[in-house]
């Protein structure tokens, strides 16, 4: 039988009795299950126990180069094979695998059960994310939000009483996009508007593959975004380290700021997307 005071002991010196307490007893809503599942893996060797994971997607073959799954995996509903590799890790772990796709209609329900909404949808659904970051703020929830960009990860962390939503903070670039292609725009087209802010942070790889992508849904043609397995590593660690901050009460960088690591550039910066870097 698994003990978990054995589990991590070695988390001793860094993480102390109280953080790791509140780890143990935190409900962790993971949306999205790709590159989610780096989070999610890197949890279960923290200590966390309580878990709700959220995706209607299947494994496939692409997925195996940066997501935490196996070629055995392929064809298998994502949040079931994440939930067995986290009771691998932790037998007495408590993991809901909810396989549905997150939209305006069930995220008010998957928010109530968490205490921590770890965010990696993508804005593929614009009335999603929102409906999502809405339902936290409303709820007293936690949200980080994250993204692979290339050899890094972006982290943006939106608490549920401070700082601006994630609506307020595409709000230029839902009026924009509108200005330009009407009263009702697209995904990629509130992205695009989005990425062109963020883009001078950014390294240039990573600007010219969005930028590829965005053309390519924009002409209606599906086009996986490139990633790689360095940037995958790099949002679960970058996420975790900022999740282990804000509950050993320490500051942790929030909306509008968000917090950007390149290995490519060996930098890391604190970018507010509102006004300056």
């Amino acid at each position: 039988m698994l003990a978990y005071e054995k589990l991590v002991v070695r988390n001793s010196g860094y993480i102390d009795a109280e953080t790791q307490a509140k780890i143990r007893r935190t409900r962790l809503l993971i949306a999205g299950c790709g590159i989610g599942s780096s989070l999610a893996v890197c949890a279960a060797r923290m200590g966390f126990e309580n878990f709700i994971l959220v995706d209607g997607d299947r494994v496939d073959t692409h997925n195996l180069n940066r997501q935490f799954y196996d070629f055995a995996d392929i064809g298998r509903l994502k949040v079931d094979a994440l939930a067995e590799k986290i009771l691998r890790v932790n037998s007495h772990a408590k993991v809901q695998a909810v396989p549905a796709m997150l939209d305006v209609d069930n995220t008010a329900q998957l928010v109530a059960k968490a205490d921590i909404v770890f965010d990696t949808v993508d804005f593929l659904d614009l009335p999603a994310i929102l409906g999502l970051h809405a339902s936290a703020r409303q709820q007293g929830v936690h949200v980080l939000t994250a993204l692979s960009v290339g050899f890094g990860a972006l982290v943006w962390y939106f608490p549920p009483d401070a700082g601006p939503s994630l609506a307020e903070v595409l709000a230029p670039d839902v009026a924009l996009a509108s200005a330009r292609h009407g009263s009702d725009p697209s995904y990629a087209e509130v992205f695009e508007s989005f990425m062109q802010r963020l883009a001078p942070h950014l390294d240039g790889e990573v600007v010219e593959q969005v930028s590829l992508v965005l053309s390519s849904m924009k002409e209606g043609k599906p086009c996986p975004a490139s990633q790689v397995a360095v940037g995958s590593f790099a949002v679960g660690a970058l996420a975790m380290s900022m999740i282990h901050e804000l509950l050993a009460g320490r500051p942790v960088p929030a909306s509008p700021k968000l917090v950007l690591h390149s290995f490519r550039s060996q930098q890391t910066k604190i970018v507010d997307i509102m006004g300056k870097s």
